[in-house]
């Protein structure tokens, strides 16, 4: 009914709208995963992208490696003893999941039969994670009770086998022959075709503040190491691709998450292919899918649930074959059953209300995600390859290479939350002003058996990860508000043009909340003498400014002298007269250019002493 528009004809109607401004400046969005983002995508866009033209099950799987959409729910067993672990299991299954996930860190090979004692093991998927050097021997005990429940046939589950961990949390090396033991393991489970065990995880990137294409380009060539360790220890290709599991985070950018499952499994099934399979159902890619703990924030926590629950709906549009949904109050307790209970509905909310398991890669033919999907594949092969040039997965984790890149990223991240240009809603952007969280704070401890407050010796080795949460600075300085003998008080004098004082009144509040300081908002005054005497009844610490640029010239100077250092004094914007401002002796300012964080590091020092 409508005569084809061209791209050309597009763009020039944007750039009639841009009035002068430039395209790629304006609209073209540079993303830190290392491409550029157009602001729209035409079918032309999809021309000779993989995979396009397939369908789900076919190589290269960049469209799902089944024909249905299926997921399985996952969810954490906790216990301090194999009897309390054993309860909450059964607790859990009776309430809908359908794999559970298993920490040994605390307990013994053995303890494995009395936690999974009532458990059907023909129905519910086991995955066991222990300290490397004790994997063959939890593999062997569960494949012995695989056998007398005569599940062999239907038994699906994995032992977590990962001699890099203390590489990664610890910088430090396994202190085993890592393809010996890996053959160990596979010995054991070989029987039960439904056991994985040679465990990626590249959920600790996530964790750690890794980029999306960091991630998914370290996690190829973890892969591929398993490959060519497990080979040469000889194991076939096939026998290794068939038990190898990643475990992969997600974060909060959506549509890039989805992608990045979908690059995963397109970028997988090449390298496998390289190594040349007999059967290429060994080019499939099992993944299952955790949501971040990087992002989790301590004030405003329930806000954690609109995260997880974004990146439980990537994971699952993307067709990955499980999913754990964390629980929001992980980063600060011990799960409770509230925040447990939640944690699984949210997950049977997207597949059994909203229907999500009901359609294979429904994001297949998206001009965006489709470009998306080859943008990351394209970045992540790059690191894949560079990691490959360099010796490999092992050599780059022990001198320390990956672990650095991951930290730089996290740096950055830090610093992007610091200056608000990557937001936390209810910590670095809109917090509650009177909430309290002192008193949810505990021990690093679950309780799980999980040993995540182990100590070990170093041995000289590299610097590991480290998982400090996007949250966890301005959580430290809010605590420090908390602990104080006074809690600030900062008051918004606003006066003059009304939009201008009513928004930058909105947007110091929100800046100083961010710290947990008391806010006196007002709807303005009459002059300058009678909103500082109110600001002084009220016994403020710190006096905002918030009128409109042109005002300030006049208003700034009259209200610094009025206050006569009785309050620290701060103007809400960077106006022009700014120098003219600083030489009267006015000197902070607060703008969307500051480095939130650090700015109220230094307001903190001064105020709660």
């Amino acid at each position: 009914m409508f005569p084809p528009v061209t791209t050309e004809e597009w763009k020039a109607k944007i750039n009639v709208d841009l009035k002068g401004a430039d395209f790629d400046r304006k609209l073209v969005w540079r993303t830190n995963e290392g491409f550029n983002v157009q602001p729209f995508y035409r079918r032309e866009d999809l021309a000779g992208l993989p995979g396009i033209g397939t369908l789900p099950g076919e190589f290269p799987y960049v469209r799902g490696t089944r024909g249905n959409n299926d997921w399985i729910v996952r969810q954490a067993v906790i216990g301090k003893d194999a009897a309390e672990a054993n309860r909450h299991a059964l607790h859990i299954i009776d309430r809908g999941v359908e794999s559970l996930g298993i920490c040994l860190g605390n307990f013994a090979a053995a303890d494995l039969r009395d936690i999974l004692k009532g458990v059907d093991l023909k129905k519910i998927e086991v995955n066991v994670s222990c300290c490397p050097g004790m994997a063959a021997e939890v593999a062997a005990e569960l494949v012995k009770l695989v056998k007398e429940a005569g599940a062999e046939n239907e038994f699906r589950g994995a032992i977590d086998y990962n001699p890099f961990r203390r590489l990664l949390r610890h910088g430090l090396s396994f202190n085993k022959n890592a393809a010996e033991e890996g053959r160990k393991v596979y010995e054991a489970v070989k029987e039960i075709k439904g056991i994985k065990c040679f465990a990626v995880d590249s959920y600790l990137f996530n964790n750690a503040g890794a980029y999306i294409t960091q991630e998914l380009g370290y996690a190829l060539a973890w892969g591929a190491e398993w490959l060519t360790m497990m080979t040469e220890a000889g194991l076939t290709v096939d026998e290794v691709a068939a038990r190898v599991k990643f475990n992969m985070g997600i974060s909060s950018n959506y549509f890039m998450e989805l992608a990045k499952f979908r690059a995963g499994r397109m970028l997988w099934a090449e390298i496998v292919k390289a190594y040349a399979p007999a059967d290429e159902e060994s080019c499939k890619m099992w993944v299952h899918a955790v949501t971040s703990e990087f992002n989790q924030t301590l004030y405003d926590s329930h806000v954690n649930l609109l995260r997880s629950m974004t990146e439980t709906m990537s994971a699952a549009l993307a067709g990955v074959n499980s999913i754990e949904t964390l629980p929001f109050d992980r980063c600060y307790e011990c799960p409770d059953e509230f925040s447990e209970r939640i944690a699984r509905n949210q997950q049977f909310l997207l597949r059994d209300e909203s229907h999500l398991n009901k359609v294979v890669d429904p994001a297949g033919g998206s001009y965006y995600i489709e470009t998306l999907t080859a943008s990351i594949a394209k970045v992540a092969w790059e690191i894949f390859n560079e990691i490959e040039d360099k010796g490999g997965f092992e050599a780059m984790l022990r001198n320390g290479e990956i672990q650095g890149k991951v930290n730089e990223s996290g740096v950055k991240r830090h610093l992007d939350v610091a200056r608000r240009k990557e937001s936390l809603l209810g910590t670095n952007q809109f917090p509650n002003f009177n909430e309290k969280a002192l008193d949810k704070v505990q021990g690093k401890s679950c309780g799980c058996g999980c040993g995540c407050a182990e100590k070990e010796e170093a041995d000289g080795a590299v610097t590991p990860l480290v998982f400090d949460r996007a949250a966890s600075q301005f959580e430290k300085l809010r605590l420090d508000t908390e602990r104080a003998a006074h809690r600030p008080k900062v008051f918004m004098l606003t006066i003059g043009n009304l939009a201008m004082r009513l928004a930058r009144a909105q947007f110091s509040s929100n800046f100083f909340g961010c710290a947990g300081y008391e806010i006196i908002d007002n709807i303005g005054f009459n002059t300058v003498k009678e909103g500082i005497d109110a600001a002084m009844e009220k016994k403020a610490d710190i006096v905002v400014l918030c009128s409109s640029d042109d005002e300030y010239a006049q208003y700034a100077p009259e209200a610094f002298k009025e206050l006569a250092g009785r309050a620290m004094f701060v103007v809400a914007g960077a106006p022009a007269c700014m120098d003219d401002l600083k030489k009267e002796g006015i000197e902070s300012f607060i703008h969307v250019k500051c480095n939130v964080l650090d700015t109220l590091v230094d307001f903190n020092a001064k105020l709660l002493k």
